[in-house]
């Protein structure tokens, strides 16, 4: 059978999926900003989704609150629509007929993660800026409704990245497009989050283990019975597995705020110190917190980094390294809106840090084994804890 003949018995049988498994299908894709403006529209199918169903959307969010926003899934009058929000950014897929919400919760967080990491940030100016390309990865990666590429390793040797050289040829040669003309190699593999005919300057392996990490993993039997993990590495950094602590001892550091209000002012005091000695320098700190709304102006500093307050009113607090000779400490006033006397909404603080050569749940990696190995590989441990989801209320 020659090339034709196969590319047409490949076509053939996905359409035949395709006409068993409609009722599987996305027929639209929106982006919106956090204002409610469309930022980008995809439709997917024949049947054509209109733009209204975004008005009705946000106006449910309006009137139902922000914590609807947490719903992955809302059925409107015509349409089942899924979201999911990413740095201020709402990916909205709609449907008119019922499929398996997981489906399109998880593909729309896929195309969250290969645009965050194509344009190496995620924001309403990132994605106007880059308009075309996130219009190409999005025809790559779904088809028809059906997701189809969504590997990023594939991806990337499909559709060049922005980069400066790309953005001044696309200007001298006029073409916009940034699609290849050859298929990776890597589609036709059984492992196709890996390149094929790798080569290297130097083979090295190391294993990182970082306390902050998101996977979904299956086949677990190794695991559970001895506590090893059996898998083919991708090219570059990647998750292995996610792993959650029920009691862990202490917290290596404390914030503690304290807030005084009388007569229309109220005093602020934050001190951070050490908890429980890691025994390794605790560095990247960073305490952030948002001023209530009834606040009218502020006047903060601190005797160590640095205070800013934006214009959101959310003010960051940027310590770096904990010094050795002095707990750090940030005071001020806050000036409230004429007719309160005292502060009665209290903010709540969000707490970074980094911890290097450490792992605060006890957990070690006993040897790192590699099978059919090209070469000799270097291989390596590296410890890190960093904060995550680290709040502290006031």
């Amino acid at each position: 059978m020659d090339w034709n003949s196969r590319a047409s018995a490949v076509w053939n049988s996905l359409y035949k999926f395709r006409e068993q498994n409609r009722e599987n299908m996305m027929q639209c894709i929106f982006l919106l900003s956090d204002s409610g403006e469309v930022l980008l529209e995809k439709q997917l199918t024949g049947h054509r989704v209109d733009r209204a169903i975004c008005d009705w959307f946000w106006d449910h969010i309006l009137t139902q609150g922000e914590s609807l926003k947490l719903v992955p899934v809302i059925a409107s009058p015509t349409h089942y629509l899924f979201q999911v929000v990413r740095e201020g950014i709402t990916f909205l897929a709609c449907t008119q007929v019922e499929m398996p919400p997981l489906m399109a919760i998880e593909f729309l967080c896929r195309v969250a993660d290969v645009l965050l990491n194509y344009l190496d940030g995620l924001n309403e100016d990132v994605i106007k800026d880059n308009f075309v390309i996130v219009y190409e990865l999005l025809d790559e990666m779904i088809d028809n409704g059906f997701p189809l590429t969504t590997e990023p390793n594939i991806l990337r040797e499909m559709i060049a990245p922005p980069n400066i050289v790309s953005k001044v040829l696309s200007v001298v040669t006029g073409s916009t497009s940034n699609v290849s003309n050859t298929l990776p190699g890597a589609t036709a593999s059984c492992v196709p989050w890996r390149k094929t005919d790798l080569k290297h300057a130097t083979n090295e392996v190391y294993v990182d283990l970082v306390e902050e990490m998101d996977a979904t993993i299956n086949r677990l039997r190794p695991w559970e019975a001895n506590q090893i993990l059996s898998f083919v590495p991708p090219d570059g950094q990647f998750t292995l597995m996610s792993y959650r602590v029920k009691k862990l001892k202490s917290t290596p550091i404390y914030v503690k705020p304290q807030f005084t209000s009388d007569s229309g002012t109220c005093r602020v005091s934050v001190l951070v110190g050490i908890r429980n000695d890691p025994g390794k320098s605790i560095d990247n700190i960073a305490v952030q917190f948002k001023l209530p709304p009834c606040v009218k102006s502020s006047d903060l500093s601190s005797n160590y980094g640095s205070v800013n307050v934006l214009a959101d009113k959310t003010c960051s607090w940027t310590i770096g390294r904990m010094p050795k000779d002095k707990a750090p400490s940030m005071s001020g006033t806050l000036v409230l809106e004429t007719g309160m006397d005292r502060l009665h909404v209290f903010p709540t603080f969000q707490v970074g840090f980094r911890i290097m050569g450490v792992a605060l749940s006890g957990l070690k990696i006993d040897k790192l084994d590699l099978k059919n190995p090209l070469s000799r590989p270097h291989k390596g441990f590296r410890a890190l804890t960093r904060g995550g989801e680290f709040q502290v209320r006031s």
